[in-house]
């Protein structure tokens, strides 16, 4: 969970960021503060995911403490993963204390679309969302502790977290691609907004997730899944989390979609 990065990657990930600071210049972030992503103390790791409904003030860059964190992120759009190599990673290590997360529209970097506080715990993994804004609504985070053991040896894992206002509670399925749903056991039930389901110890393979509304009666459950991804696929020691979230303006039809954990 924890990353230790060495003098050459620290200076590989600057270089990455000075990049993205020349394309998203006009942007301010917030006081100045001892680099958070180039750390020398305590970290724990970070990613932030873009569920912004608000289509007028997207996409967005995201600023941690004043350093390009993410360029042009649009709706589901998530970082570091987006970030250009090195810096590439599913999650960025991150000084530990109390952090915010600068949201700056893209098109205008004068506007500022949110704030986001977040606090990092040393050995810790976090995933932030931004969320809220349907018609003009504010924009808020949503932080989730991310529990990445490594799972048992020859397994994979996957996690599900349900992030769709318009969804309510849902029932949710990983099975093999097209498997009848009718006769399928769900790996989580009543999984409401904003829960996490920690995850399904599942063997190397590729499988689809979907969901349907809590309690739906087996013979009816094909034909009310309101969110399907296929062609998941995790290798012996992937962990991968799916997203349930609204359409990108909120409502319906709603939307899964994958983050990689490791």
């Amino acid at each position: 969970m924890t990353s230790t990065i060495t003098r050459g990657a620290q200076v590989a990930r600057r270089l990455t960021f000075i990049t993205a600071a020349a394309l998203i210049a006009a942007a301010c972030g917030t006081e100045d503060a001892a680099d958070p992503l180039s750390p020398s103390g305590p970290v724990g790791r970070i990613r932030f995911v873009n569920l912004i409904t608000d289509p007028g003030r997207n996409p967005v860059n995201a600023i941690l403490e004043g350093v390009p964190f993410g360029v042009s992120l649009a709706y589901t759009g998530s970082t570091p993963s987006s970030l250009p190599a090195p810096a590439t990673a599913n999650y960025s290590a991150v000084l530990e204390g109390a952090r915010t997360i600068i949201l700056k529209k893209t098109a205008d970097t004068t506007v500022t679309v949110g704030t986001l506080p977040v606090t990092i715990t040393a050995n810790n993994d976090y995933t932030v969302f931004a969320t809220g804004g349907t018609a003009g609504g504010a924009v808020t985070a949503f932080t989730t502790g991310d529990v990445n053991t490594a799972p048992a040896a020859g397994q994979a894992r996957i996690r599900v977290v349900n992030m769709s206002p318009t969804a309510g509670a849902v029932d949710v399925f990983i099975t093999a691609a097209n498997a009848d749903l009718a006769a399928a056991t769900p790996v989580a039930t009543a999984l409401a907004n904003r829960a996490i389901f920690p995850g399904a110890a599942l063997a190397p393979g590729t499988y689809q997730t979907r969901t349907v509304p809590a309690g739906t009666a087996p013979a009816a459950r094909a034909a009310a899944v309101n969110t399907t991804l296929s062609g998941v696929v995790v290798a012996a020691g992937n962990g991968r989390t799916i997203i349930i979230a609204d359409a990108a303006a909120g409502g319906a039809p709603l939307r899964s979609f994958l983050l990689v954990d490791f």
